[in-house]
């Protein structure tokens, strides 16, 4: 953001403290009428052709802009991944508790991350933790869809789940 003298271009078009356009000026005409009245001009537009300047008090103007920023990302969610693990010889209850807290996180707008872990010899029956992971995917159908369809890396079988309602066809 430049301001008075630190403005490169020659002619300036020129709006003053109350939002009244003066036109195109130079800019040296600009920035005495900026003195004139004890502001500053500032660049608003570089990129318009002639660039727009504003008679403002910059202090002020760089304050409000700050102050738009905080209320912007003060809106704003930040989405996180939450993981929950499951073992391909987790019991129904277990299962149950599990969902539970799937079922908050995705309300709150996050991920969920349902990981399978598989241990020694329960690689050679995959399947099992492949039927556990798909019924927590048709439990959470109702608010939530998922990103892809689980995949095994290693020993771990993962999908991610995304917020949302499932869009039925």
């Amino acid at each position: 953001m430049r301001i008075n003298r630190e403005i490169r271009a020659s002619r300036v078009r020129v709006i003053d403290k109350d939002g009244n356009q003066l036109g195109v000026l130079t800019l040296m005409d600009a920035i005495s009428r900026a003195e004139q009245v004890g502001l500053d001009l500032v660049e608003i537009s570089a990129s318009a052709d002639p660039p727009v300047c504003k008679i403002i008090d910059f202090g002020k103007y760089r304050y409000q802009q700050t102050k738009k920023e905080k209320e912007s990302k003060k809106s704003q969610h930040q989405v996180k991944v939450k993981e929950i693990k499951v073992k391909p010889n987790t019991d129904d209850h277990d299962l149950q508790t599990k969902m539970r807290h799937a079922r908050e996180f995705l309300a709150k707008g996050n991920k969920v991350k349902i990981t399978c872990v598989f241990r020694g010899r329960e690689m050679a029956h995959t399947e099992f933790g492949v039927r556990i992971v798909q019924k927590m995917c048709d439990d959470l159908a109702d608010i939530a869809n998922p990103e892809s369809p689980a995949k095994l890396f290693g020993k771990m079988l993962t999908v991610v789940l995304a917020p949302g309602a499932k869009k039925k066809v």
